[in-house]
């Protein structure tokens, strides 16, 4: 007799890259399933993927000024009120165990940057890929605009640099990044991070562990019962 192996439950997240609510919510969702696996023996088997979504896509590659700066001009508020923002969200993150250096971040348009995690994805390293560039955009500093940036970041987690530089400067991956982006605007996503598992059930934001727990109890409790 022979057993059917459970197909993993999918997890389509829409995030950009600079989002530090979609870093803290990668965070949080991590940390649910650690806490699943703590309390049931394993974690929920899951398949995660990660889907583009610009939350500023008229910035210029080589944005002059602070990341502070920007966030004043984009949401229309004082430069005090918006490092007061920031400073509560790096303390949220500290919380989560990442370091945000919101002072040295090197604001860009992530048009490219998402080319590149579909690049990943194709070759299985999406998740790596993914957390690479959260990190060099928030903790180092780095400019994740730039094609042979990111081509250096992408050969870090064991993708080919030169096809790397090859597909991104060509365009390749382009129409998956719009199609993933007219997906959110069907879905009515505006904002992210945004979670859907199952294909059934959204989760908007960074929520708490135990959220996610909850949700992925009762989404894996519906399919067993299916």
């Amino acid at each position: 007799m022979t057993t059917t192996e459970k197909t993993p439950l999918k997890v389509d997240v829409w995030s950009d890259v600079a989002c530090p609510w979609c870093y803290i919510g990668k965070r949080r969702f991590e940390s649910a399933l650690q806490r699943m696996a703590e309390r049931d023996g394993a974690a929920p088997d899951v398949e995660v993927e990660y889907h583009s979504f610009e939350l500023s896509p008229d910035t210029p590659v080589d944005f002059e000024g602070t990341a502070t700066e920007f966030l004043a001009d984009h949401k229309g508020i004082p430069l005090e009120t918006a490092q007061q923002m920031q400073d509560q969200v790096t303390a949220l993150a500290a919380a989560e165990g990442l370091t945000y250096r919101m002072d040295q971040v090197r604001h860009t348009k992530t048009l490219k940057a998402h080319e590149l995690l579909h690049l990943a994805k194709a070759f299985g390293k999406q998740d790596e890929m993914k957390e690479r560039l959260l990190k060099a955009y928030f903790t180092e500093g780095e400019h994740v605009g730039h094609v042979e940036d990111l081509a250096d970041l992408a050969a870090e987690v064991g993708l080919e640099r030169e096809a790397v530089v090859v597909a991104l400067n060509a365009g390749t991956y382009a129409e998956a990044v719009a199609d993933d982006i007219a997906r959110a605007r069907a879905y009515g996503i505006n904002g992210v991070p945004f979670f859907v598992l199952g294909g059934r059930y959204g989760v908007s934001g960074a929520q708490d562990p135990d959220v996610f727990v909850q949700v992925l109890d009762q989404v894996l409790a519906e399919g067993d019962a299916a």
